[in-house]
């Protein structure tokens, strides 16, 4: 791979290096987005089950939940720019597999779930790594800016990806979005060869990478405002991301009636309300970050409650574009925070316990989610989960009181 080399200066930013691996990001993110549209699109095609969709986002999460230790423990301990090139070999496997059968038309649910399983055994390693590279690319001044430039980047590419997947899907077929996104994985392999190694710590942060996971929940257990934060994507895990990304797809289809290129305009719209939060974070100030989670939580409900609601494309699209917006605030502020109080040696094992906020629970929150739609109908889900996060939500942010100010401190 590339020589070893200094770590950028501090005052540099955005440096080379970080801006290398953000256009490759950048690319990658863009053919995620792209297949997550189609392979949707493909599901709800294969079934009308909230449930049976919920059972590819279990397939994808389970895996996360069993190996979150041993993926934080490795992006601590070895070069993550490795880690991170083997992942996205396996992605590039599964899109070629997954795209092979669908321009076949063989692809079934089993098909789906098997490779959902093995997606989620490299996310486990992925993410960790993926979420601490970043602040290892900038001076230690600049890691809150450069994580809002990764999360505006992350959400950015959902204004082309699923734009692009449903032109290629109405027109061409499904499988063209997944032979894409397998080839998008190589601009983001080659942006990782040009990175420079982690300087080496001093003898005693080196050791402190060779342990355990104790570590860090220990930090966490005594850092108030990070714990906080995680409280907060907790409850964004167990009732708002279950609404759009296991249940969006059978809201698309069989709610609103839409078509692929409709279906792709309701992720478009997600997306931009995504990028409007990323940016908005870049430029708030900290004192101001506690009304922004305030004003985000109630944001997340009124759009829930639209959503219940909602009976057009029209009348939808808006309004996904202000849940994305909300939660992107929520979930850009508390990873932030998290990542800022992070010390770096450990930043690999505290960035899988916050992974795990998102996609340990996710896989049970889907499950129950999706069956529940199944008996009491998709509506009322959505109305329903917007009542449990307005009041699980407020109380998180009221009981936390004093854990809160020192977020913004």
């Amino acid at each position: 791979m590339s020589s070893p080399a200094e770590q950028p200066a501090a005052e540099r930013f955005p440096n080379g290096p970080f801006t290398r691996y953000m256009i490759g990001e950048g690319i990658s993110m863009t053919g995620t987005w792209m297949q997550a549209m189609a392979q949707g699109w493909v599901m709800a095609g294969l079934t009308a089950s909230g449930l049976a969709l919920a059972a590819v986002n279990f397939a994808s999460g389970l895996p996360m939940l069993l190996l979150f230790r041993l993926g934080g423990m490795y992006a601590d301990r070895y070069d993550k720019r490795y880690i991170l090139q083997a992942c996205q070999l396996v992605q590039i496997c599964l899109a070629l597999a997954l795209g092979t059968l669908i321009a076949q038309g063989s692809l079934e649910m089993w098909h789906i779930i098997a490779a959902a399983t093995l997606l989620g055994i490299s996310n486990s390693f992925e993410m960790p790594a993926a979420a601490a590279i970043v602040p290892e690319l900038v001076g230690k001044a600049h890691v809150g800016r450069a994580i809002a430039v990764d999360r505006a980047i992350f959400h950015g590419t959902r204004l082309i990806g699923p734009a692009l997947a449903g032109y290629l899907v109405g027109r061409l077929g499904a499988h063209w979005a997944f032979y894409l996104n397998a080839g998008s994985f190589v601009a983001l392999m080659i942006a990782l060869t040009t990175l420079p190694r982690r300087a080496l710590g001093t003898p005693e942060q080196e050791e402190k990478r060779q342990g355990g996971m104790g570590a860090a929940f220990q930090h966490l257990r005594q850092d108030a405002a990070s714990l906080s934060m995680i409280a907060m994507l907790v409850t964004n895990t167990l009732f708002v991301f279950p609404v759009m990304i296991v249940l969006l797809p059978l809201y698309g289809q069989h709610v609103l009636h839409v078509d692929p290129e409709q279906m792709g305009g309701l992720m478009l719209s997600s997306g931009i309300g995504s990028v409007l939060g990323s940016i908005g974070i870049m430029f708030l100030p900290r004192q101001a970050r506690r009304v922004a989670l305030t004003i985000a939580v109630a944001l997340i409900c009124a759009a829930l409650v639209s959503l219940s609601k909602a009976d057009s494309f029209l009348w939808a699209a808006p309004t996904l574009t202000c849940l994305a917006l909300g939660v992107s605030t929520l979930v850009g502020l508390g990873n932030t925070v998290v990542q800022e109080r992070s010390p770096e040696e450990i930043r690999g094992r505290v960035s899988a316990i916050a992974g795990l906020s998102f996609f340990g629970f996710l896989p049970f929150a889907g499950l129950i989610m999706g069956a529940l739609a199944d008996h009491f109908g998709i509506r009322q889900i959505l109305f329903g989960s917007a009542c449990c996060y307005a009041v699980i939500g407020c109380i998180v942010l009221v009981a936390a009181g004093n854990r809160m100010n020192e977020a913004v401190e």
